[in-house]
């Protein structure tokens, strides 16, 4: 029988998507990565200081709605944009041409590389559904059901927050709360019974400013001490580490 090493009390588990379930977090570096090189390029000539996919994309871009993502990250090399607005074409040097160039790419990786889960994420959830805990998908991707449906994951959700159910709740992304939450009234969950499952550091402060009852950083590119300085509980390298075969 397996047991799941959480806190006694907990009822949900809400997953965050790129990194966590699905090893998609790399290709989204690679997409904003040459995004914005190509972009500080036009800018700055050929001695533009490059964006560092370990870096930058951890502290100002990784977990956040696309668009935050953009101003996050222009804002720590001293650059503001103009918004601009969702149609924006990916050429288009705004907030939004920008973030749509980023989804581009993305897209097209997803298409060449395909989606896959991480083994120790589908055996972990799979052993939570058995206990009969409720799980939902929380991520800030506009292209989440796509990704779940790509890695062959979407029915072990019962409930899926993502970018575009976000946009048009009016809901704030990470590191505000609020899709968590979102997320736990659609399971009939307080976030006292609810685990987070995170593997940004934006994350891990929704996570933490949420008061859930646990929050989960998964680390992996080796970032442990910063998911625990940032709100985690728990870190753990796969999600197959909380699971004690007590047979």
């Amino acid at each position: 029988m397996t047991k799941l090493c959480l806190p006694d009390g907990i009822r949900a588990c809400l997953f965050d998507l790129d990194g966590v379930l699905t090893r998609t977090a790399v290709v989204h570096a690679a997409a904003w990565k040459q995004t914005f090189d190509e972009y500080l390029r036009r800018r700055d000539g050929p001695s533009f200081r490059p964006f560092d996919s370990g870096r930058d994309y951890d502290e100002y871009v990784d977990g956040r709605p696309r668009a935050d993502g953009v101003r996050t990250f222009l804002a720590s090399r001293g650059i503001e944009l103009p918004d601009g607005g969702p149609d924006d074409p990916p050429d288009k040097d705004t907030v939004h041409g920008l973030g749509n160039r980023k989804n581009i790419l993305v897209l097209e990786k997803i298409r060449e590389e395909g989606v896959e889960a991480y083994p120790g994420s589908v055996r972990f959830v799979e052993a939570v559904r058995a206990e009969g805990l409720r799980t939902a998908v929380v991520s800030s991707s506009a292209n989440c059901r796509d990704v779940l449906i790509a890695a062959g994951i979407e029915h072990l959700f019962e409930v899926r927050i993502d970018g575009v159910v976000a946009a048009e709740r009016k809901l704030p992304g990470k590191p505000h709360p609020d899709t968590f939450l979102e997320a736990g009234r659609e399971l009939a969950t307080g976030p006292e019974a609810a685990a987070v499952f995170e593997d940004a550091l934006a994350g891990m402060e929704a996570g933490h400013s949420g008061h859930f009852g646990c929050v989960v950083g998964v680390d992996r590119v080796g970032q442990a001490d910063a998911l625990r300085a940032h709100g985690a509980d728990i870190v753990v390298k796969d999600l197959a580490a909380l699971l004690e075969d007590d047979s």
